[in-house]
């Protein structure tokens, strides 16, 4: 089918680092030649600067056109849809690659200009809201338009191809399989840390901070691959369902089982010398789901950290003498698994030493990256790797408590130096 892809906020960020260089690969493939790419921004566009993230801007040539709208002006959404001109044949995606605050602004004036037809598609970035208030808001609104099928909320990190295999090495490994329950597994933490610094990104930043960023998206829906049920029967198609279900089960967060922190400099860098927007969050969890009841639960992410490193640490408890191992999903950097095993130490005597049994994709392996999944994924209709409106209110539903705290200075901002240790600043 002969697809338009229109890119709300065309000139930011995550457009051109992300979304072009993924378009320009997947069309590439040569399985996506009635691929078109539409453009919307406010103001006049360079395209060669668009371009400047992708190895051959040529290849858009043909593909990209671009119009300057004001997002605030209803008519010229009636234009761009004459403009578009969408045949009954071809379908349309509308991806909103832009802030959270002005997305349902956008959604309603898509609605009541008549591009919500059967044949187009929404595709929202995260975070889904702010709080748990207005993702209700945004679903209720955006429902008024488009229907849940017409949807696709994005979170890319459903879409790496190590995340994906959390639930192939649980589903498909008897090894595994039978272990995965609070019967034999001592504790999760999930860990997402970055070097870098918000890069240039204060007023998207100063938005949403670190547990909007990547906790109430990221790192929860890494931690439904690892909760979720995975039936003797099981089909990807009901990832949502079984994801959702996951998060019935985890009780809200305790603000006191959680730490926000802040690098010294941040302020500076957002011209906010008052800002108490977190750069770094750990929280405790718990599951009363009865195989996961009593297993603690550690999500924590940081930026202008030691390392960069996104990886799901999996503790199997120590019985009958026998010591405890650690499975570790590496998300990224090096996507691999890694398995701690206890081996006798060469020699004559019977120490015993730590050595690690791991699996990594040959060097010249090309997996997809995660923006070309999605995109691909929303193109040929396959939902199991975005997230449902149910998914988006139980997560935010844990973490509301966190937030109704911070807002209102009940609890307390560490700050830290660039390249801490995250250790050192949970101590």
């Amino acid at each position: 089918m002969k697809t338009k892809l229109m890119i709300f906020g065309i000139t930011g960020d995550l457009a051109r680092r992300k979304l072009l260089p993924a378009l320009e690969q997947i069309i590439r493939t040569g399985d996506f030649n009635n691929l078109s790419i539409i453009g919307v921004s406010r103001g006049d566009v360079d395209r060669s600067k668009l371009i400047e993230n992708c190895q051959d801007g040529m290849i858009f040539d043909d593909r990209l056109s671009i119009y300057t709208i004001d997002l605030d002006n209803q008519n010229d959404y009636f234009d761009l849809k004459n403009k578009i001109n969408l045949a009954d044949d071809e379908q349309m995606l509308i991806y909103m690659a832009v802030p959270p605050l002005v997305t349902a602004g956008i959604v309603d004036r898509l609605g009541q200009a008549g591009l919500n037809t059967p044949n187009i598609k929404i595709l929202f970035e995260k975070p889904f809201g702010v709080d748990l208030e207005s993702a209700e808001k945004l679903i209720q609104e955006t429902s008024l338009h488009y229907k849940e099928e017409q949807i696709y909320r994005i979170d890319h990190y459903l879409a790496k191809e190590m995340a994906q295999n959390v639930v192939a090495f649980r589903g498909r490994n008897a090894l595994f399989n039978g272990i995965w329950n609070n019967g034999y597994i001592a504790s999760i933490e999930i860990v997402a840390l970055q070097r870098i610094g918000i890069e240039g990104r204060a007023q998207f930043y100063e938005q949403t901070g670190a547990l909007r960023d990547l906790v109430q998206g990221h790192l929860m829906q890494l931690l439904t691959l690892v909760l979720m049920d995975i039936p003797h029967d099981f089909e990807w198609e009901r990832m949502p369902e079984l994801r959702t279900l996951a998060l019935k089960g985890i009780e809200s967060c305790d603000p006191s089982k959680a730490v926000r922190a802040q690098y010294e400099g941040y302020r500076e860098e957002v011209n906010n010398p008052n800002s108490m927007v977190e750069t770094f969050v750990s929280i405790q969890l718990e599951s009363q789901q009865d195989k996961w009841r009593g297993v603690p639960i550690t999500l924590t992410t940081g930026k202008a950290m030691l390392e960069t490193k996104t990886e799901v640490r999996v503790k199997i408890k120590s019985n009958n003498g026998a010591n405890s191992n650690f499975l570790v999903f590496k998300i990224q950097p090096n996507e691999g698994i890694d398995v701690e095993l206890f081996v006798k130490k060469p020699g004559y005597g019977r120490e015993f030493e730590s050595r690690h049994l791991s699996f990594n994709y040959p060097d010249d392996t090309k997996l997809p990256e995660a923006y070309e999944q999605v995109i691909v994924d929303a193109i040929l209709s396959q939902k199991s790797l975005f997230t449902s409106s149910s998914e988006v209110l139980e997560s935010w539903r844990v973490l509301d408590p966190l937030l109704t705290a911070w807002e209102s200075g009940s609890q307390d901002m560490k700050f830290y130096q660039t390249g801490a240790d995250k250790d050192a600043i949970l101590a």
